[in-house]
């Protein structure tokens, strides 16, 4: 398993071993080319990469939607990206609910003409709720493949409450279980 350092310059620098990306295929894949398997997993996530880039005046198609979602998620927030709460906060960052997103700090800004933070947050309050929890699943099973199996529950299996009404009782001895 290899070490990778996030973060830059001045920023804490985060030690995690979580990139052991294999997909079913066998072969790996850096952090850096994730980008590219969402967009084969999810062909209709928008990919917002009309921006120019500063070093040689020529649009950098390269320079993603999918891409600077995952480098803001891992490199500016560190959080981690095996777990599907973690891409959910990133997910209410874009779209307001959570953490203010700074225009100086957003993947793309010091790199493209333009900064794509606007566009990216309109982007993404574009997709519906489905396709917000498709790009979130992707994401997962990308970064921790053992997840695939671990979507939440279909509303058809979703376990049905009990309609009794007499409450459940805590049994003796149960805080020597948590020992």
């Amino acid at each position: 398993m290899s070490v990778i350092v996030f973060g830059s310059g001045a920023d804490k620098s985060l030690h995690r071993n979580l990139f052991s990306i294999q997909p079913a295929s066998a072969q790996r894949i850096t952090p850096s080319d994730v980008w590219q398997v969402v967009y084969q997993q999810l062909p209709d996530l928008p990919r917002e990469n009309k921006y120019i880039s500063r070093e040689n005046g020529k649009v950098d198609e390269n320079n993603t939607l999918a891409n600077r979602l995952i480098r803001y998620h891992v490199y500016t927030k560190g959080r981690a990206p095996i777990y599907r709460l973690d891409w959910k906060l990133t997910l209410a960052d874009y779209l307001g609910a959570n953490e203010i997103m700074y225009d100086t700090t957003y993947p793309g800004n010091d790199s493209l003409r333009e900064n794509p933070i606007n566009g990216d947050k309109a982007a993404i309050a574009r997709l519906n709720r489905s396709q917000r929890d498709a790009l979130v699943q992707v994401l997962v099973n990308i970064f921790n493949p053992t997840s695939q199996n671990t979507q939440s529950p279909s509303p058809n299996t979703v376990p049905i409450p009990s309609t009794s009404t007499t409450p459940q009782l805590p049994q003796r001895g149960g805080a020597e279980l948590l020992k």
